[in-house]
């Protein structure tokens, strides 16, 4: 069976836990909560710290959740979450999405967010989510689109930020505009009923400036996109710095404004 060939750009520093813990149905899988309700059984792939997880299962208990990740050390804060919330319908385990461990048809619902950007055969991967997944059910996923990202003010090296996260995204083995790339990524994937979609996060209030800007600030010196960036002979350290100067600038000015679009596709199994 196939195995993943791509680095995961992030990694799991508390920056970037930091970003994906404020996750939450209502605010990163909207297009989807229509299709769901009560005894529906779901696969959530790349489930991180859970936030999103523990959202969908409120939503279809008594169905189950199960919630993969390809990193097993995130899984102790998905369970932590689970369990904060006294749910006790999602099961957690670690998964190749190239390869899971499931039986054909066994999940109503089959969700991945911001996933396909990450991993080496997209493709493959939405072959495999549409396998577990029963006939008449739905494979949805979400994922946004760096290139197409956007602010204010033209801070200097704002630029030159998201200009180094492609490239070492890419080295990894990634997509990082995968955003626009899913509609057609589903129909390579042998999806004929597909609804696709797009939305966008907003960060411009005073709060969600120096949450972004912080976290990403952070994120460029501290962690494991950090490490790739500079042994893959991508940037220095100091211009790293010097990036994560930037953000903190972009996010002190008052008139701030960034825009983070994704793609959405709802498939029908």
């Amino acid at each position: 069976m196939p195995e993943e060939t791509a680095v995961y750009t992030h990694g799991h520093h508390e920056s970037v836990l930091r970003s994906h813990s404020r996750r939450t149905a209502a605010n990163s899988a909207a297009y989807l909560l229509d299709e769901l309700r009560p005894g529906l059984d779901v696969l959530d792939v790349g489930c991180g710290p859970g936030t999103i997880t523990a959202d969908l299962a409120a939503l279809v208990a008594p169905g189950r959740v199960t919630a993969v990740d390809a990193a097993g050390d995130v899984l102790g804060r998905a369970r932590e979450v689970a369990a904060e919330r006294g749910l006790t319908t999602v099961e957690f385990a670690v998964a190749d999405v190239h390869a899971l461990d499931f039986p054909d048809d066994s999940f109503d619902i089959v969700h991945a967010h911001q996933v396909l950007q990450h991993v080496g055969d997209p493709v493959r991967a939405l072959r495999e989510m549409r396998r577990v997944c029963r006939p008449g059910g739905v494979v949805a996923a979400r994922d946004s689109d760096y290139a197409a990202m956007t602010w204010f003010p033209q801070v200097p090296l704002m630029d030159e930020w998201q200009q180094l996260y492609g490239r070492v995204a890419r080295a990894n083995g990634g997509e990082p505009d995968a955003g626009r790339r899913l509609l057609s990524w589903a129909r390579r994937a042998g999806f004929t009923d597909v609804r696709a979609s797009a939305a966008a996060w907003c960060f411009a209030a005073p709060d969600e400036r120096a949450w972004w800007s912080g976290l990403w600030a952070d994120r460029t010196t501290a962690s494991v996109y950090a490490e790739l960036a500079v042994d893959g002979g991508h940037a220095t350290a100091d211009e790293l710095a010097a990036i994560a100067g930037a953000w903190r600038e972009w996010g002190g000015r008052d008139d701030a404004w960034f825009m983070v679009p994704h793609g959405e596709v709802l498939c029908r199994a």
